[in-house]
């Protein structure tokens, strides 16, 4: 039987970056004493105000087709929100609620890339933008974003990708795996390099409410960028609800035309329950769930305050997000190998992160949402297995 060629850019070295977790989740089922550090779950439960609001939505008959780009009063606390915290006025007929973020990014490439266009990402990248530009027919171009820049890009890398396929730049702020959040100065010249050469600016803030003493900046607010910055969030990390699939994308009044369209022979809208629940989400809880960021931020200083102090290895804290970036370059072994071999010794499952992107080679990505016994019992059996290793570093 014959398939889509496009079903091969769903695959490779970005599927395959998951088998040291598949392998771990899978022995712990068997009952083996495995901690997973691999996969971004976290510890924190979904408020449980949320989860009731979810069963009285049900219990009301909220189960008929929901409005295709999100309920009204859900799309006017989204634009509420957007305005508080960037001082932009943003309608709610420019929101367009969506199945997560993932649904959002796919949505917003398909509706910018034509085939043989180029979008630029900085790597590190998330593991699912490649085959999300390339469904789109979309070429990814790749920028560098080195861990000595602290895997930042520079305006310059960027300007020097540019060719004349190119149709828009892809980022996410802070960064998933590296933590990294763009500051300012780097935004505004990305931002520059958007209007000089009419470009799209698609900024992935997932992340946005978790940040440590880094200032979160959407590109939206800079000069120029109302016509062609794209924002897309969810509730997924900031209010642990990564299970229920609520996100959005906030764009310009043409697009979310065209994203509405699209929706309407996709999915059909999101569920209403869902919805409404979401709106308790972000009434109750607007910048997040208030324990998570002080209890990521005390972890990402004890966990790399720990591991960095560890011969052959180097654990930067992250400036933003839930995961910290173990450099073993020191140790001699690929982080592949190091991942394999600290699995089957100690029982901990890490993420190696070179399929994310070059820059990211030789780095594991630990989870923060890990609760405090586990993080600590998982710390320690990496300074064991560290330990085992023939080899002196100096630190």
């Amino acid at each position: 039987m014959k398939y889509a060629d496009r079903v091969d850019s769903f695959c490779g070295e970005a599927t395959d970056a998951w088998d040291i977790h598949v392998t771990a989740a899978q022995r712990k089922s068997e009952g083996q004493d495995i901690i997973l550090l691999s996969v971004g779950n976290t510890d924190f439960e979904t408020p449980e105000p949320v989860v009731e609001a979810a069963y009285n939505s049900l219990l009301r008959g909220r189960t008929n087709y929901p409005t295709i780009s999100g309920e009204l009063d859900l799309r006017q606390v989204i634009a509420e929100r957007h305005s508080r915290k960037t001082g932009l006025q943003v309608s709610p007929d420019q929101v367009l609620v969506t199945l997560g973020a993932q649904h959002a990014l796919y949505n917003v490439a398909q509706c910018l890339l034509d085939p043989g266009c180029e979008a630029i990402v900085p790597e590190p990248m998330y593991l699912t933008y490649p085959a999300t530009i390339n469904a789109a027919g979309g070429d990814i171009v790749r920028v560098a974003s080195r861990a000595e820049n602290d895997f930042h890009p520079t305006v310059e890398d960027i300007a020097s990708a540019i060719t004349d396929k190119t149709r828009a730049i892809f980022f996410a702020t802070p960064n998933n795996p590296t933590g990294a959040v763009y500051p300012r100065k780097l935004l505004e010249g990305i931002a520059e390099l958007c209007c000089e050469h009419d470009l799209w600016l698609v900024s992935d803030e997932v992340y946005g409410d978790i940040t440590y003493g880094y200032e979160h900046i959407s590109p939206a607010i800079l000069p120029g960028m109302d016509s062609r910055a794209v924002t897309i969030s969810s509730l997924s990390k900031s209010h642990a609800m990564a299970g229920w699939r609520l996100g959005w994308a906030i764009v310009p009044m043409e697009l979310a035309g065209h994203l509405g369209r699209l929706i309407l022979c996709g999915t059909y809208g999101s569920p209403t329950f869902i919805q409404d629940a979401a709106i308790v989400a972000l009434q109750e809880n607007p910048d997040g769930l208030a324990d998570m960021k002080p209890t990521y931020e005390d972890r990402r200083l004890r966990v790399c305050g720990f591991l960095d102090k560890l011969p052959g290895l180097s654990c930067k804290p992250p400036q933003g997000g839930m995961f910290a970036m173990l450099d073993v370059r020191g140790t001699g072994l690929s982080a592949q190998e190091y991942a394999t071999r600290l699995l089957d010794d100690q029982g901990v499952a890490t993420l190696p992160t070179t399929p994310f992107g070059p820059s990211a080679t030789g780095f594991l990505r630990l989870n923060l949402g890990v609760e405090d016994v586990l993080l600590d019992d998982a710390i320690e059996r990496i300074a064991a297995f560290n330990g085992t290793l023939n080899f002196f570093t100096a630190k």
